[in-house]
């Protein structure tokens, strides 16, 4: 189960995968980044932006971050301006770090309550599995950008959590 070291060690490679996916979408252009690549969300970007959405609606739930504006179907137009959303994005992940190393042991105790917009009612889980879903949510979504990454000609640097350089586990 989820405990501090399983959260810190999941936003050390948040941090990771995220920085290498910006990284590699830097060398596409704004069309390229838009372009429906038949991915559940189309594009590289509306992908992006419906990962970023979901983290802040997690952590304001966790940590009373500032949620974000709008339910699912609009998680995809959060990205007016890449430049920005990259600064953005670079900062919020630097966050979720801030949180994993804040977060006392007790917090993974219990559960979580909150109203649910995606299916309209109150809902009560357990907090290790929303900190799980938290983190594959993310994962998940990644794996779609990098593929839609890959197939654009870009190269994302490796998924594989043992090979997260060092530089990350020490953060």
């Amino acid at each position: 189960m989820p405990n501090k070291e399983y959260t810190l060690t999941m936003a050390r490679y948040n941090l990771w995968q995220n920085e290498s996916l910006l990284n590699a979408a830097d060398g596409l252009s704004a069309s390229e980044l838009e372009k429906d690549r038949g991915a559940f969300f189309g594009s590289i970007q509306k992908t992006m932006s419906h990962i970023f959405w979901g983290d802040m609606l997690w952590m304001n739930r966790f940590a009373g971050t500032p949620a974000p504006q709008g339910g699912i179907s609009e998680s995809t137009d959060i990205i007016k301006s890449w430049d920005q959303f990259r600064i953005e994005r670079t900062a919020f992940d630097a966050r979720i770090l801030d949180w994993a190393h804040e977060v006392s042991p007790e917090w993974f105790e219990g559960d979580l309550n909150w109203f649910s917009g995606a299916i309209n009612r109150d809902v009560t889980k357990p907090k290790t599995m929303l900190v799980t879903h938290l983190f594959n949510h993310q994962t998940h979504h990644r794996g779609q950008v990098h593929a839609m990454l890959t197939s654009a000609g870009a190269k994302p640097e490796d998924t594989d959590l043992p090979f997260m350089p060092d530089r990350f586990l020490s953060m």
